[in-house]
């Protein structure tokens, strides 16, 4: 009788206990932790709760991809930006001539004239800002350069590089003259030029027929400054030329050395302005004398050096930003320091220093 009393006890336990297990699980399951594994995370799944969280969830996914999207960028830019500033050491021919990467070359000595290596020195291109070198000389053999020239609104019409001198301030031409040769500002042409002559058109008249008057038949200059127009070329050859004429003026060569000028404006403001040739630094032998780029003409060179009894010019055309310093550096230290005075070879093979030149 007892037993029978116990099992009927335990039946009634069972029956009260049952349901409130079963709300206890159910409770359990939409509990964001302590879920047993299996089918409950498959369930939390297709709660609104869970939608609104997956379409939360593209912004960072998004974020994610962006930023993935952004290294290989970043990446890439890293090689261009080492090729450009750190080129390829100099490598020589068997006869011990430096190879170029450039459209156009020329080397001569600058006292006789003598051509010492060319590569399509005829080849007609853009020269850029290195006919600037023209200019100066046309300023420079015209003398009074202690003279004031007034600055009028026409010179300032002249983009990219200027060095925004106001219409209506006075410079003393030696001045302008040294700021034109040393930092390349196309509205500092353009002054000098119009001062010159009346007008930039009417300079261009005295650039090409002083460009005749060198030799310099296949050339044609339409403005001071090299900025690209229609009709406007020259070649490497007529341009050595003209770098002779200029090598020899005492005016050029004095400013075309400076490392740096100190500027002064009108206003009294000074300005420092570094030489855009990069050789001049880094070769103690270089003396001077003129850059030059644009988009069509590549980047452009003329400089100059010298030894005891020899003086070189090396005029490079159409070479890419790094290899200009290295084909001019390379081939200006052959010159000087490979041949003789007579322009043969003075050693099998030249090693110098402008392989590590960056």
């Amino acid at each position: 009788m007892k037993l029978w009393r116990n099992r009927i006890l335990l039946l009634c336990a069972l029956t009260f206990a049952l349901p409130a297990w079963g709300q206890d699980t159910e409770d359990e399951a939409v509990r964001p932790s302590g879920i047993p594994p299996g089918p409950v995370r498959k369930a939390r799944a297709v709660t609104a709760k869970d939608k609104e969280d997956v379409d939360v969830s593209p912004g960072p996914v998004q974020k994610s991809t962006k930023s993935t999207r952004a290294r290989p960028h970043r990446t890439h830019a890293k090689p261009k930006q080492t090729s450009e500033s750190t080129p390829a050491p100099t490598e020589y021919t068997p006869q011990g001539i430096p190879k170029t990467g450039a459209a156009s070359v020329i080397v001569v000595d600058a006292n006789n004239g003598q051509t010492l290596y060319e590569k399509n020195p005829d080849e007609i291109r853009a020269a850029a800002s290195t006919q600037k070198l023209l200019t100066a000389l046309i300023i420079a053999e015209r003398g009074f350069l202690d003279q004031p020239v007034t600055v009028q609104t026409v010179d300032t019409m002249a983009e990219p590089v200027k060095l925004n001198v106001k219409p209506g301030d006075t410079y003393q031409r030696i001045d302008l003259l040294r700021a034109l040769l040393v930092k390349s500002p196309n509205d500092v042409a353009r002054c000098l030029a119009r001062d010159n002559a009346g007008s930039v058109d009417a300079f261009a008249e005295v650039m090409n027929r002083r460009a005749r008057q060198l030799g310099a038949i296949n050339s044609h200059f339409v403005n001071p400054n090299g900025l690209p127009v229609p009709g406007q070329y020259s070649t490497a050859r007529d341009l050595s030329l003209i770098a002779r004429a200029a090598y020899a003026n005492p005016t050029i060569r004095s400013i075309v050395c400076l490392p740096q000028l100190v500027f002064r404006y009108a206003n009294g403001r000074t300005r420092e302005l570094e030489n855009t040739n990069k050789v001049l630094k880094r070769l103690p032998y270089c003396n001077g004398m003129k850059t030059g780029y644009t988009e069509a003409a590549g980047h452009c060179l003329i400089c100059s050096g010298a030894r005891p009894g020899r003086d070189i010019i090396v005029v490079v055309l159409g070479d890419s930003k790094a290899g200009v310093w290295r084909d001019a550096s390379a081939l200006l230290s052959w010159g000087l320091w490979s041949l003789s005075s007579d322009g043969s070879p003075s050693r099998p093979t030249f090693t110098g220093v402008v392989e590590h030149i960056h």
